[in-house]
């Protein structure tokens, strides 16, 4: 097994999974910036277009190349529009442990599209790439990512304490996980 995860293209129910291109600028700059997402991740503040454009067509791409892990635009499959973007990181490549993140567009919440994005992730980690265990870090009072982790399989373990950052300081988190016995 290499230590870099390949290039992909995930397709489930309504949403397709693929790696971020230029086309998804303008969105991902709108979504990033937005004051949820900026509530619950340590995003740039202001979240610039320069930002966006160095994520979708670099550090997004770097970070696959690294092996630090992978990350998915979340798209419509019908017309390609950003929705969300769901992502694998701290990858572990001698413990076979990812860590996953998620965040969902503003016109795109409400459909548990997080949700399916991150079974999806979580199943292709767990078989495909015979890792161990998918892990999920959700600050205590994040409670929309928190029901996210349970409608996508993860069970709930416990609470990290100071183990979260934001913009606002240092967070407790809730630790989830997802196994191949859960599959």
């Amino acid at each position: 097994m290499s230590d870099v995860f390949p290039e992909r293209v995930l397709h489930t129910g309504s949403i397709t999974l693929r790696p971020f291109t230029a086309d998804d600028v303008e969105d991902n700059r709108t979504a990033c910036a937005d004051e949820v997402v900026q509530r619950w991740l340590p995003l740039p503040r202001p979240y610039t277009v320069e930002a966006s454009v160095d994520w979708c067509t670099k550090r997004a791409h770097t970070l696959r190349e690294s092996g630090d892990g992978i990350h998915f635009a979340i798209t419509d499959p019908a017309d390609g529009r950003l929705l969300g973007a769901v992502g694998l990181k701290r990858a572990d490549w001698h413990e076979l442990v990812s860590e996953v993140g998620y965040w969902v567009a503003p016109w795109a919440r409400g459909r548990g599209i997080a949700a399916q994005a991150t079974r999806a992730l979580g199943h292709w980690l767990l078989t495909e790439q015979g890792f161990e265990r998918l892990e999920l870090k959700a600050a205590v009072g994040n409670i929309p990512s928190r029901k996210t982790a349970i409608k996508a399989g993860l069970h709930r373990e416990g609470i990290l304490r100071n183990a979260g950052r934001l913009h606002t300081g240092r967070v407790d988190v809730v630790l989830y996980s997802l196994t191949p016995s859960d599959l």
